[in-house]
């Protein structure tokens, strides 16, 4: 694809893979998703999705293909480079500074260079101020402000965490699981937050969790062993030949 033809695609794989002493890892992935689209990763473990997230955000050198966010090639570039170029992405193990409050997490997160505008005591300006106060009520975590962050609930910690990074307005968010370990209200919290981040950013999630997925997908793509078996609705992938044939079984997702 070239970059005359990536009008309106927030991220584009071309042909993008890697391999470990042989063995292909990732193999040959071609993906677009959409300015504003929410694509969820579906697959079994070892199919290959946390691998891709990693050669997208610059964690895994790719073997071959390349990797273009908007209009501009990405493909091995440093994991903070490509942070700066603006995509963001959250692990499935919050990290969060413990010792801080809530809103003094975000403030630190949404300086440009938080280790030395906030070290040296700099207030944001309006506009951040107004942008952490958005973040608080679109995580939920407005009634903890000034709660020590080593103090919240799991959810809240992952909440916290992906606060963090949608106060700096990354153009797209990769999430690895991010209702792991949550209960089933925090999980339900965790979709609505997803869904109001549609449109205004662009996401990309890893998931097992099909009753989570049901909430907030309207495209999915399917790995399996490094490759793409399939992509789709959730209907479509539900009643998917190929995908029932390598994960489902007889009584298909979920």
């Amino acid at each position: 694809m070239t970059a005359g033809t990536r009008h309106g695609i927030a991220l584009t794989l071309d042909g993008l893979g890697v391999s470990f002493g042989g063995f292909r890892a990732v193999d040959e992935v071609n993906l677009t998703v959409a300015d504003g689209e929410l694509r969820v990763l579906l697959g079994a473990n070892g199919a290959g999705k946390t691998t891709l997230m990693d050669l997208i955000s610059g964690r895994t050198r790719a073997s071959r293909g390349r990797v273009h966010l908007h209009d501009t090639e990405i493909t091995n570039w440093p994991e903070h480079r490509i942070a700066r170029a603006g995509l963001g992405r959250k692990f499935q193990i919050p990290s969060v500074f413990r010792e801080l409050t809530v809103r003094r997490n975000l403030e630190v997160a949404a300086f440009r260079a938080p280790s030395v505008r906030a070290n040296l005591g700099f207030g944001l300006d309006a506009a951040g101020r107004r942008r952490v106060d958005e973040v608080l009520e679109l995580t939920g975590l407005a009634q903890e402000t000034e709660t020590v962050a080593g103090f919240l609930s799991h959810g809240q910690t992952q909440w916290l965490e992906l606060g963090l990074l949608v106060v700096r307005s990354p153009r797209v968010i990769l999430l690895d699981e991010p209702t792991a370990g949550m209960t089933q209200a925090e999980t339900l919290k965790t979709a609505r937050i997803i869904n109001d981040l549609k449109g205004s950013h662009t996401l990309l999630v890893v998931e097992h969790d099909m009753a989570f997925v049901r909430e907030i997908a309207t495209q999915i793509t399917v790995l399996h062993l490094g490759r793409v078996l399939a992509e789709g609705t959730v209907a479509e992938i539900e009643t998917n030949a190929d995908v029932r044939a390598a994960y489902l079984g007889t009584k298909g997702i979920g």
